[in-house]
């Protein structure tokens, strides 16, 4: 029996796969109770805070409306909302907060913030996302795998891009833990850190899974069942970055030549938001200025039939549901 009450939820390291699998689990059955319109109110008269010093379209609405479905109240703060780090440190913002609150969410900077978060929080701490690790995106990816395949282990996955941050960290480590055969396929320096990549060859290891890092397109896609990618360029980074990155990672682009090479049977994954045309006001930007009207992903992948981005997106609501659920 898995028990995670009072359980922080900031990696997915700190999770087993058996743990890991249950979360799926119980986003499944609430996922299944929200299509029927059976009410599933657990949790009525409890009340969470979202901190959010990086502002977010799904993350904020997928903990809002897992909130709302489950009975609870929510306080969004916003980055001009919150003193956490500025007026007062984070260990008394964790203290007054826990006090008032039976749930913390973060999404913001460094992985330290949120675990200093719920060292001295009294209530779970959930991570919406830092700089290294995003938890709560890959179970709802897993979710959009099992729905989509029937099942994870011995599934080909593979990384396109800049694997060095929270997206290609926290692919690596999840696939490891869940025998998912994990390749990320980028410049050598857009790997993850050896450290890390250590890591997940342990899980690896005890789950059966592969992993593989090569900068040879061809060969990372080979009988993928998945092709997942990443903007190029993250929120808060400078504009100066831009022209490294596409000139390093063009190469990386999923277009319909890579969904080709992959198994016919293959889905394309993306966390969002994606630069996939012009129909934004930094697309446009960004478009005029590079002489491009893609990035990461061709328009024409995007919105093809292998596409399950959307449906991705939906399920962060109902696996953050389960985390809160499962965890208060």
């Amino acid at each position: 029996m898995v028990n995670l009450k009072g359980k922080d939820f900031l990696k997915l390291i700190d999770y087993t796969p058996e743990e890991i699998e249950y979360l799926i689990n119980l986003a499944e059955d609430f996922k299944k109770k929200k299509k029927q319109g059976i009410p599933h109110k657990l949790h009525e008269g409890k009340n969470i805070a979202l901190i959010f010093e990086k502002t977010s379209t799904r993350t904020r609405c997928a903990f809002e409306v897992a909130a709302y479905d489950l009975g609870m109240n929510v306080t969004y703060l916003d980055p001009t909302g919150s003193q956490i780090g500025k007026k007062e440190s984070i260990a008394d913002t964790a203290r007054v907060l826990s006090g008032m609150y039976d749930g913390i969410e973060y999404r913001g900077f460094g992985q330290e913030i949120v675990e200093e978060l719920a060292k001295y929080s009294s209530v779970p701490v959930w991570n919406g996302l830092t700089n290294e690790f995003h938890p709560t995106q890959i179970l709802a990816d897993f979710l959009t795998m099992k729905e989509q395949f029937g099942y994870l282990k011995g599934l080909n996955f593979v990384y396109m891009g800049d694997a060095r941050y929270n997206m290609g960290n926290s692919l690596m480590i999840g696939c490891a833990k869940m025998g998912v055969n994990f390749t990320a396929c980028a410049p050598k320096e857009f790997m993850p850190s050896q450290q890390l990549i250590d890591i997940a060859n342990g899980y690896a290891k005890q789950s059966g899974a592969k992993l593989q890092f090569t900068e040879d397109v061809v060969k990372a896609t080979t009988n993928a069942d998945v092709i997942y990618t990443d903007v190029w360029v993250s929120m808060g980074e400078p504009e100066s970055v831009w022209q490294e990155r596409i000139d390093k990672l063009s190469p990386y682009q999923v277009n319909s030549k890579v969904m080709k090479n992959a198994k016919e049977s293959a889905i394309f994954m993306h966390c969002l938001p994606s630069f996939h045309d012009l129909k934004t006001t930094l697309g446009k930007e960004m478009g005029k200025k590079f002489n491009r009207v893609d990035m990461e992903v061709t328009d024409e992948v995007f919105e093809s039939k292998q596409s399950v981005v959307f449906r991705e997106a939906e399920n962060r609501m109902h696996t953050i549901k389960a985390v809160i659920s499962a965890t208060i």
